[in-house]
């Protein structure tokens, strides 16, 4: 039955080619947000805790929210399930770590755990891409909503935590997030049948059969989000390295 069931989600019922550049998001709780938000961002004054860096990292965040959440893009992901995938790496790779620079004066005093922020955040993905999860919010708004939030708060723990964390510390939990993404991509790609009832019929309308797009959405978390994660684990070595350097080098002076 979900096969001929109707999957009208929070971004609208899946859109034919022939109209998805015109799907525009006008939800105007979602405007009104967006408004005070920038509002809020324009009226932030430049100081020791909001330098021009962070400002530069918030509008990053408020101008990628309209990208996921406003334009043609929000409509396409209820058409595919690849889009949706991109959506939400999107949401955890970029969106989470530039709040998390941007509002850190803000978040100081927040207690996180490096290992309990890696393991969550790596669960909330994990259950929002079971099939069943995933099928209830794009049935629901407040589900919708719900797994988004989730999946931000989340990510944004365990951003928060591995800024905080020892490089070598917070490498290893960047490299085990690397891996369970991998993982979940993987067992997605491989998949036997079509897992994501929400997208059967969106994807046959164009033209795309809905296993073809399971198994594009399990490569796209499995290479591109595995190698995000693990350009991140590099990145803080590199800098781990430079720091180490440039310690050498003052007592050398010294």
């Amino acid at each position: 039955m979900d096969e001929l069931r109707r999957w009208v989600p929070y971004c609208g019922e899946a859109p034919g080619p022939e109209v998805w550049l015109s799907r525009w998001n006008l939800d105007p709780v979602l405007g009104a947000v967006l408004l005070l938000a920038a509002l809020a961002l324009w009226r932030m004054p430049v100081g020791s805790d909001a330098t021009p860096r962070r400002h530069l990292s918030l509008r990053g965040a408020w101008a990628l929210a309209v990208v996921l959440y406003v334009s043609p893009l929000c409509a396409l992901s209820s058409a595919f399930f690849t889009v949706r995938v991109i959506h939400h790496l999107a949401l955890v790779l970029v969106m989470a770590p530039l709040l998390v620079f941007g509002l850190e004066p803000w978040l100081r005093r927040l207690p996180v755990s490096l290992w309990s922020a890696t393991a969550i955040a790596t669960v909330v993905f994990w259950i929002w891409h079971a099939p069943a999860p995933y099928a209830a919010a794009l049935s629901s708004d407040g589900i919708y909503a719900l797994m988004q939030g989730t999946l931000l708060a989340s990510a944004m723990a365990f951003w928060l935590a591995v800024r905080r964390a020892a490089p070598a510390v917070a490498m290893g939990a960047v490299l085990v997030t690397t891996v369970w993404m991998g993982l979940l991509g993987a067992l997605i790609t491989f998949a036997g049948r079509p897992l994501y009832p929400p997208h059967f019929a969106s994807a046959l309308s164009w033209g795309v059969a809905p296993l073809e797009d399971q198994q594009l959405a399990g490569i796209t978390m499995w290479a591109p989000g595995s190698i995000a994660y693990l350009a991140a684990a590099m990145w803080i070595g590199w800098r781990w390295m430079g720091a180490e350097r440039a310690r050498g080098v003052r007592a050398d002076l010294a």
